[in-house]
């Protein structure tokens, strides 16, 4: 495997560029279509120019995944963490969440990998599922400190409403390819799961 040269100022900067354009690839073409001869031809460099930022496809193909990871951290994790602890956190990072995929007209890059690398072992489909985990957590985390600050309903599960948060969401992915309204629904039911699940609220019936 041939190493890529020492980053410098620049070196930084067109590297943040070329994953930058690797993203919108993969929302196009799947990560699997992200290649060294696909982005030289998006960015307007030769293969050499691309290939000297990374070691090798497979290389390309996670740091893809993971500059796509740093920035839903910058646009979505890290204004939410600046609010109260408790549901108006909650509520940021879900509207920062839904942004992120409206902001993604040809499809959010982890949702895509979750289907693309499904069924397939290796160390790609290990690594989606590390980052789809790390945010289910910080989202079950976000619901338990809900519970805490007393803004939920004693008793009610994090792990549950998590996972309930996470369809929703995933429904909006698919569902705004064919559903002018399917923004609206999604946040009519973040605010109608939230409301049922808010202290003082009367009791909701589990699904379980």
């Amino acid at each position: 495997m041939t190493t890529p040269a020492p980053a410098t100022a620049k070196g930084a900067s067109t590297r943040g560029m070329l994953l930058g354009r690797a993203c919108e690839l993969a929302a196009r073409l799947g990560l699997e279509g992200v290649s060294i001869g696909e982005l030289a031809s998006a960015a307007g460099m030769s293969k050499s120019g691309v290939f000297a930022h990374f070691g090798s496809r497979e290389d390309l193909v996670r740091q893809t995944l993971d500059w796509a990871a740093g920035s839903f951290t910058t646009q979505v994790l890290e204004p939410a963490l600046r609010q109260p602890r408790g549901l108006p956190r909650l509520q940021a990072m879900l509207d920062g969440w839904i942004g992120w995929i409206l902001d993604h007209p040809e499809g959010c890059v982890f949702l895509g990998a979750a289907t693309e690398y499904d069924g397939r072992p290796g160390p790609m489909r290990d690594h989606v599922a590390e980052l789809l985990e790390r945010w289910r957590l910080i989202v079950e985390r976000a619901v338990a400190m809900a519970v805490e600050e007393g803004h939920l309903r004693a008793g009610t599960d994090p792990a549950l409403v998590s996972y309930q948060l996470h369809g929703f969401m995933y429904a909006l992915h698919h569902m705004r390819l064919h559903q002018p309204q399917a923004d609206v629904l999604a946040r009519a039911a973040v605010r109608d799961l939230l409301d049922r699940l808010r202290a003082g609220a009367g009791p909701a019936r589990s699904p379980r």
